[in-house]
């Protein structure tokens, strides 16, 4: 196959040059409401084009690409006084993969837990494209299932406007302590 960026000769859907040179994360920080802290790896205009990939058969590889670059660096620097979990956000399978579960997945390690199906919206309305009145006027009313007194990290692709991100902390924070979010992209970062 070939990469998909410089579409060279490839066993990668993204060649490892391609990765080296063009997928190096840097962590961006925003706070969304007072306390609640929202982390990603790339401003969203860099891997727009990468992002898309999650609406296509081959979005489940770019995904794990992405996320091997960026939320298994950061879950081998994590360190924390007690095992947190993390949750994907509303991670049904869309196109036969979720692109949240596969992020949550590359969490795991000796001090993050990944748990999956527990975040649900009830609203499946779909965000991509949307203005921030559209999104306020049809909340995701999430369900969190069987979760209690945890450290929980929230999991997401894109962080645009935060109101996906705030109704979930809203949710998960009634019986749990929500230490932060990950996101791969902000889409009002700018380089």
């Amino acid at each position: 196959m070939k990469c998909i960026i410089c579409e060279v000769w490839s066993y990668l859907i993204i060649c490892k040059r391609c990765q080296y040179d063009f997928l190096q994360p840097r962590l961006y920080k925003r706070e969304i409401r007072k306390n609640f802290f929202i982390y990603s790896f790339y401003n969203y205009e860099e891997i727009q084009d990468l992002l898309s990939a999650k609406y296509h058969f081959c979005g489940d590889r770019v995904l794990n690409i992405l996320a091997l670059n960026s939320f298994a660096l950061f879950a081998k620097e994590f360190s924390f006084n007690t095992k947190s979990l993390a949750i994907p956000i509303d991670d049904h399978t869309r196109h036969e993969f979720s692109h949240t579960a596969i992020l949550a997945k590359h969490l795991n390690s000796k001090n993050i837990t990944s748990t999956y199906n527990v975040l649900k919206a009830q609203n499946k309305v779909v965000y991509a494209g949307k203005k921030l009145s559209f999104r306020k006027k049809n909340p995701r009313n999430f369900i969190l299932k069987h979760i209690r007194n945890k450290k929980i990290i929230l999991v997401d692709d894109v962080l645009t406007s935060g109101t996906t991100l705030k109704e979930a902390f809203n949710i998960c924070s009634l019986n749990n302590e929500v230490l932060f979010a990950l996101c791969l992209a902000d889409a009002k970062h700018k380089n």
